[in-house]
């Protein structure tokens, strides 16, 4: 499907953490040339998305888990620590973070990772294979048309130097061999704030710049309600009570759920749990069934507790929600769609806080300004019913509460994103016109995200995919929930995006050079073949599998190259397999492209940690074999 006369191009349609990792990765796959076009509509979102970008995150916001769990690489687990401790560019770094050493189990500051980022994609770009390129292109994606000659991208304000493009609002009709989706997070106007969206005290967004200059700019009397107790809640609290505010600080949460610290030392780790056989009987009601997960629950809980002593308690929530996420898709079948998606949204702040706690630095602060009785942090739990104005500038939360109804009365009122998880509701033109063309479906069993496949092709409006494009990120929500068993923010977090960008990545190059519709069709009739792995170990599959995994885990070129070499001669030393073409070069590439299959599987396997991965893939290093 490459464009007649040129190299492919792989078109990635949105810049941030996922759309900048899944770049990286096609740069350091493409064996052949190959044009990386990496589009962002936002340039200040370049690299870092809205989480991580410098305008909207001071130096005090931290990232909620350990410096050591935000190495872009799953296969490389203390990549991040070792860069800022070694790489990163600290000139402009204000004190304490200038001199900081940082280690695995400490905090980081969230507006380096954009920094970290920009340093390993120009590293991709420099080490990747000749021909292959990196374009940066500015323009926002308004529609695909798919065809049989790829897909075709129309643009607004197209600018990249790489395409020959210049500023320009008119569209602009870009062509691409495969198209990746990486557009991020989707905000939603929260329906309580209707009459107050653009009033100088409301906070849409407290990760812009507009929004940090409120938050600073604020007097420390003053009072402020922050409609939210998930974690990017405690970044704003934190961000005041940390410049000396006194004035009280109303969290609301409807649930009144409040996050974890992490212990001191805290490792992220994999138990072994059976299965949780009463969550896969049929689904009579919902009261049922919560009594049901709540009896398996306390039963896990406490035999992580008998078992495992050197568990800390804090976290045995944790474990025993990973361990659990192998079962949770056959259970999930068990219910409902309607409601799935009705314990979604009842429980779905509580399952994130089961899953992941937050660092000492953010939360020992909001813990402090919380525990005396007249501290200056106050848990409001109850729904937000509307915000509005008084005649002196304020605004009047007005909350719904079990036992009373309350109006707090604030100088400044934050809202923590209302994430739009349903894209049959986002406004941005791409989903309009790509709903409506049947290119994209929103996910059918919860209502987020959209429909694809186990390895994130995009499935149009018959089920099947909808032709050369992929989705990573929070686009695949739902998938990640009923697929994976994953809940609250992992279905989209850093850890999902690392094996999205893996899988995405390889499937691209994959389908580029499977180019031959016969090729194409033996890779489906062979891929069940090779899961008889004996037979093909015995004829150096194994071999091969092991050296894919480490090329694609390599970084520099010439190693990577080396390892190329030695696994073009293994795989032609393969024994004879049925199905296979006879003629070499076809029958080569299509067990090449069986291996990386095999390869990706390991490279994303989730049963274990990042360092246990390393070491059963044979890529560990020192510090990765230190208890």
């Amino acid at each position: 499907m490459s464009r007649t006369g040129t190299c492919p191009r792989v078109l990635v349609v949105g810049a941030g953490l996922a759309g900048t990792a899944t770049a990286i990765r096609l740069l350091r796959f493409a064996r052949d040339p190959l044009e990386v076009v990496l589009l962002e509509r936002r340039p200040d979102y370049r690299y870092a998305g809205v989480a991580y970008h410098r305008e909207g995150n001071p130096w005090d916001h931290v990232f909620n888990i350990q410096a050591g769990r935000m190495s872009a690489f799953r296969e490389d687990v203390l990549d991040f620590v070792r860069w800022a401790n070694r790489e990163a560019d600290r000139r402009d770094w204000p004190a304490p973070w200038a001199g900081f050493e940082f280690v695995e189990q400490g905090p980081a500051p969230r507006r380096i990772f954009q920094d970290y980022l920009v340093d390993r994609l120009a590293e991709a770009r420099r080490e990747a294979a000749p021909g292959v390129v990196l374009v940066e292109a500015d323009g926002e994606a308004v529609d695909l048309a798919v065809s049989a000659a790829g897909v075709e991208v129309t643009v607004l304000r197209l600018s990249a130097s790489g395409l020959g493009a210049g500023p320009g609002e008119g569209p602009t009709a870009l062509r691409a061999d495969h198209v990746i989706l990486a557009t991020g997070l989707e905000l939603r106007d929260p329906p309580f704030a209707t009459a107050v969206g653009a009033h100088a005290s409301f906070v849409r967004n407290p990760y812009s710049a507009a929004g940090v200059e409120k938050l600073v700019a604020l007097p420390p009397e003053a009072t402020v309600a922050i409609v939210g107790s998930v974690l990017s809640a405690y970044d704003s609290a934190g961000l005041l009570l940390r410049r000396g505010h006194t004035g009280r600080i109303h969290l609301i949460s409807r649930t009144g759920t409040m996050f974890r610290t992490y212990p001191g030392g805290h490792e992220h780790g994999v138990v072994q749990l059976p299965c949780p056989k009463t969550l896969l009987e049929p689904y009579r009601n919902r009261e049922e069934f919560i009594a049901r997960v709540r009896a398996e629950w306390e039963d896990a809980c406490s035999t992580v507790t008998r078992e495992h002593p050197d568990i800390d308690p804090v976290v045995v929530a944790e474990r025993v929600t990973k361990a659990w996420e192998p079962h949770l898709p056959k259970a999930i079948e068990q219910i409902p769609s309607a409601e799935l998606r009705r314990l979604l949204d009842e429980f779905g702040t509580a399952l994130a806080a089961f899953r992941v706690g937050a660092v000492e630095y953010t939360m020992a602060v909001i813990e402090r300004a919380m525990h005396p009785v007249d501290g200056p942090v106050k848990l409001v739990v109850g729904k937000v019913e509307e915000i509005t104005p008084t005649e002196s500038g304020r605004l009047v939360v007005s909350v719904a509460a079990p036992e009373e109804n309350h109006a707090i009365e604030a100088d400044l009122v934050v809202s923590n994103f209302g994430r739009e998880s349903d894209y049959s509701r986002v406004g941005q033109p791409l989903w309009r016109n790509l709903l409506t063309r049947g290119i994209a479906v929103p996910h059918a069993r919860t209502g987020r995200g959209l429909e694809v496949d186990e390895r994130g092709a995009l499935l149009g409006a018959d089920g099947q995919p909808a032709g050369p494009v992929s989705a990573v990120g929070v686009l695949r929500e739902g998938d990640e929930i009923v697929r994976n068993g994953r809940t609250g923010a992992f279905t989209f977090n850093l850890a999902a995006i690392k094996n999205h960008s893996i899988a995405v990545a390889a499937r691209a190059i994959e389908q580029l050079e499977l180019h031959e519709d016969e090729l194409a069709q033996n890779m489906a009739r062979y891929g069940g073949h090779v899961s008889n792995i004996e037979e093909a170990t015995r004829a150096g599959f194994e071999e091969a599998v092991t050296l894919e995994v480490r090329r694609m885990a390599t970084r520099a070129r010439s190693e990577r190259e080396l390892l190329d070499s030695r696994l073009d001669a293994c795989i032609r030393s393969v024994g004879e397999l049925p199905t296979l073409p006879e003629d070499d070069s076809r029958r080569a590439r299509l067990l090449r492209a069986v291996v990386n299959r095999v390869a990706v599987e390991r490279l994303t396997d989730v049963t274990v940690t990042p360092r246990q991965l390393r070491r059963s893939l044979g890529i560990a290093n020192a510090e990765d074999l230190e208890d």
